[in-house]
């Protein structure tokens, strides 16, 4: 039985039988470009083979029935009284995405709606934006006229900041979206130019290690350190008025003009954003090149920009990457995501792969006591619908 056969079955039991559509939308890994999207930087995602699939059948009362294949409790809700509930946890995020089609004036005749995923929760490879993407393709699936994608990204990304009160970029949902099998998406956050950069990594795999540690963005420090770059720059334009943001600032800019910081926290936060924007641009140039070390190299420095100028890493992020760089078959690790918690993502020969396991593990254990969880990452296509894909 395939998994979207499953699915249907699993639709079934819950809400009767009748014919379902099937949509899909993908997690993402961040290869390199942190905490750089909401500073109007450059981001260097890709999209990943598992995400959220989402099976949907229209309704004409206007009701919309939420379900999960995760958790025995269903969600109801009408466009018209979309609320956020804590204790509804998971379904708020498609209930911001009805509530955004709300917005743009959907007729939104309702829906019954069954979701799936395969993802880690809370390790950082958006979870959140995947599921607010099957969400959107599948809605607008449902709805008249034509819904670009770039719309429904954008709808995502409004959904997350003023529905669940999370103050996140546009590079989740755009990854998720804009994704293309075996490549990377450049992406510049503050104009939205990007293109795809391949991905071939030849003798290498890109592994993504679990640090056991779930994070929750909502509780973390992201909205403060999305505050203090704010502020940062801010001290900075009274020095150099000349840029709309702080992604605008080059190295050399930066160089000559950060004294005018007076916050040594601000500046280091500010240090971390202006040289990763560089780091996402050199990566961009390796990758088209074919120098993997090269590339390598800078997923490392990332790693420790992150420790040390934004501190977002903690003692579980930091192990995983010291027990990984100190492998001899591996030429690239960094944290991904937001941090506190979640994902390192590493380049490991193909045929040292379970060596590096065993290695990463020991030494991560010996550390924290917690054991990772690893996933050999396939780069996959953006959002769309499935239920015609064999």
């Amino acid at each position: 039985m395939t998994d979207r056969q499953w699915l249907q079955d699993r639709f079934t039991q819950i809400f009767g039988p009748g014919p379902v559509r099937i949509f899909f939308a993908p997690g993402r890994v961040n290869l390199i470009g942190e905490h750089t999207d909401y500073t109007g930087g450059y981001v260097l995602p890709a999209a990943l083979s598992f995400g959220t699939q989402v099976a949907v059948r229209p309704r004409r009362d206007g009701r919309y029935r939420l379900a999960s294949t995760h958790y025995s409790e269903q969600v109801e809700c009408r466009k018209d009284r979309i609320v956020y509930r804590q204790k509804e946890g998971w379904a708020n995020y498609p209930k911001g995405m009805i509530g955004q089609f709300a917005e743009k004036g959907a007729a939104l005749p309702g829906a019954d709606l069954l979701f799936h995923g395969d993802m880690p929760q809370g390790a950082g490879l958006s979870s959140s934006a995947s599921i607010e993407l099957a969400t959107a393709v599948a809605l607008a699936a449902l709805e008249e006229g034509a819904w670009p994608m770039l719309e429904l990204i954008q709808m995502a990304q409004r959904a997350e900041n003023a529905f669940i009160g999370v103050q996140s970029g546009i590079m989740d949902p755009f990854a998720s979206g804009m994704g293309q099998a075996d490549h990377a998406v450049l992406l510049n956050c503050r104009t939205l130019e990007y293109r795809h950069v391949p991905l071939s990594l030849k003798e290498y795999r890109l592994v993504i290690t679990h640090t056991n540690k779930a994070r929750t963005l909502t509780g973390s420090k992201y909205n403060d350190r999305r505050r203090e770059c704010e502020e940062g720059f801010h001290q900075l334009k009274r020095r150099f008025p000349k840029p709309a943001v702080l992604g605008e600032v080059a190295v050399k800019e930066w160089l000559t003009h950060r004294k005018g910081i007076a916050s040594p926290l601000y500046r280091r936060r500010l240090e971390h954003v202006v040289t990763e924007n560089q780091r996402v641009l050199d990566s961009a140039t390796a990758l088209e090149s074919g120098d993997l070390s090269r590339f390598g190299k800078l997923m490392k420095e990332s790693h420790r920009s992150l420790r040390d100028d934004y501190e977002v890493t903690g003692p579980e992020l930091d192990a995983l990457f010291d027990a990984a760089v100190s492998f001899d078959g591996c030429i690239g690790a960094r944290m991904t995501g937001a941090g506190f918690g979640g994902c390192t993502v590493n380049l490991v020969r193909r045929e040292r792969l379970q060596d590096f396991k065993r290695h990463v593990t020991e030494g991560y254990t010996q550390q924290t006591g917690l054991t990772p969880r690893f996933y050999a990452a396939e780069i996959g296509a953006g959002a769309r619908e499935i239920t015609e894909e064999v």
